[in-house]
């Protein structure tokens, strides 16, 4: 059996490209979500329900796979993202480099799309990433030692690649994706965004940048009032 894989967060990237890779396909699309142990994985969880319960997912996808790879051995306990005190929302991207993360999560979701047969997995990669795991040469050269490890040809791709935030969400409105149940936010309080971290600047720019309204809700509105 052939098919696609996606790599779900519950965050509005990947969320736009499983519905965009339902579209593509024309058929059922396997969601994976793998915890690693991070502070606000409870919340993606409740964002991922909400998201695959409502139209363009229910129906259209497969059961959520839910696989887990605890990176809390090999990252310290003071570490912002096992801790839950993420970089501030003016600081840069480079300050939520998690290291190896993407290593981790496309072998072990590697390692299922061998075990379901599937042949093809996507992440939500997009354009002016400045981490080492987000390259194109990265993303060639782990398919190839998966392929080769797991005697089953897998090939990875990142399709928004190209494309900035502010095109996903584009992307998100035209095919219907309820982008308030995504979630962009390293410190969720109670359902909201924090309004404090910089994966909240990046997602409230994105929607600026976009020309519509943020439907998000954040629970500190001093910088996306602004």
């Amino acid at each position: 059996m052939s098919g696609t894989a996606v790599l779900l967060s519950g965050g509005l990237d990947s969320a736009v490209l499983l519905a965009d890779e339902i579209h593509r396909s024309r058929g059922d699309v396997q969601p994976i979500y793998i915890s690693v142990g991070l502070a606000w994985e409870s919340a993606e969880r409740v964002a991922i329900a909400q998201l695959l319960a409502s139209r363009p997912f229910a129906s259209h996808v497969r059961t959520l796979a839910s696989l887990s790879v605890d990176v809390r051995d090999v990252y310290a306990a003071t570490h912002w993202a096992i801790e839950g005190r993420p970089p501030a929302y003016h600081t840069p991207d480079e300050d939520v480099y998690l290291p190896g993360r993407n290593i981790i999560l496309l072998g072990k979701a590697g390692v299922y799309c061998a075990a379901a047969k599937l042949d093809r997995l996507v992440l939500g990669t997009l354009a002016h990433n400045p981490f080492p795991d987000a390259t194109p040469q990265f993303r060639s050269a782990m398919a190839h030692a998966l392929s080769l490890g797991l005697a089953h040809e897998v090939t990875i791709d990142a399709p928004y690649a190209g494309l900035s935030k502010a095109d996903v969400v584009r992307r998100g409105l035209a095919l219907g994706v309820p982008l308030e149940h995504t979630l962009s936010c390293m410190s969720p309080r109670e359902g909201a965004h924090c309004g404090m971290c910089s994966k909240c600047r990046e997602r409230h720019d994105a929607f600026l940048e976009a020309g519509v309204i943020d439907p998000t809700v954040y629970a500190d509105q001093r910088y996306v009032r602004a």
